[in-house]
Formats: C-alpha cells, sequence, structure tokens
C-alpha cells in the first residue's frame, strides 16, 4: 500500500478531505434509526453462530457497524422465537373495530346535525317575529309547497 492510498484512507476514516486536513463543518441534525429487514438479522445471527475463534465477533461487528447489545438482542430473539422471531411487528395503536368507528362517524353526524337543526329553528323563529311585526300573517301546514 503506497502512502497515497493510506493517506486517503485515513481522510475517509476520519472524516476529513483527503486534500486538506480540515474537517467536515456539516453535522447531522438529527440522526435517523436504523431499520434493519428480518433476512438481514438472520444473517448476521448465522454469522455470529459460525464465529469460532475469538475475536471474530468484533470483527463482524465492526464489519457491519453494530454495537455487540443489537447481536445479543438478536440472538435472544433468535433462541426464542426462531427464524419467526424477525418477523416484523405493527406498531402503533392497534385497529379499532369497524363498529367503534362507525359508531364514532354516526355521532358526530349526529351532533352536526343537531347544530344545523337548532340553527334551522333559530331562523323559523326569527322569521315568525319579523312577521308578527310587519302584520304579514304566516302560512298554516295546508298553505305550505309540498315537496
Amino acid at each position: 500500500m503506497t502512502a497515497e492510498s493510506v493517506s486517503s484512507l485515513n481522510g475517509i476514516v476520519a472524516g476529513v478531505s483527503p486534500t486538506t486536513a480540515v474537517p467536515e463543518p456539516e453535522v447531522v441534525a438529527h440522526a435517523q434509526r436504523r431499520r434493519f429487514t428480518a433476512a438481514y438479522k438472520r444473517r448476521v445471527v448465522e454469522e455470529a453462530e459460525l464465529c469460532t475463534q475469538p475475536g471474530q465477533i468484533g470483527a463482524l461487528l465492526r464489519r457491519e457497524g453494530l454495537y455487540s447489545s443489537i447481536l445479543a438482542n438478536w440472538r435472544n430473539q433468535f433462541r426464542q422465537q426462531g427464524a419467526d422471531g424477525f418477523a416484523a411487528k405493527r406498531t402503533g395503536r392497534p385497529q379499532l373495530p369497524d363498529e367503534v368507528l362507525e359508531l364514532r362517524r354516526l355521532r358526530a353526524e349526529n351532533e352536526r346535525l343537531t347544530k344545523k337543526l337548532a340553527q334551522a329553528e333559530l331562523i323559523i323563529d326569527v322569521q315568525k317575529k319579523v312577521a308578527l311585526l310587519l302584520g304579514e300573517p304566516l302560512p298554516t301546514n295546508d298553505d305550505w309547497p309540498v315537496r
């Protein structure tokens, strides 16, 4: 390996530009959580099980960029639940039954229509008072047009 290739590798590893000895000023605002697929977890656990010599697991962890605690958790999952232990689990709030969702929708609609009815009754009361003030007789139920 030449001195130039070693210095360029040092620059890559240390986060330093190979042409200058100044570190990169960019700072990541918010680190993103890593997500590993079930196949990847299974492969890493199987590789770790094949490690027999001292230092091989450490080399595996460094190569994959993992912490030993992650590997220990994955091994426990694999031992307890087998290969199915790595299957994606649903996270978050559980889905509500359709009946509950329909009930919520109907209650909201009922509340909206109740408010609309109260507003319509208020308008009718105002129209009655205006008709009384103007002296115009109000039509009876028989006089209203049928829709």
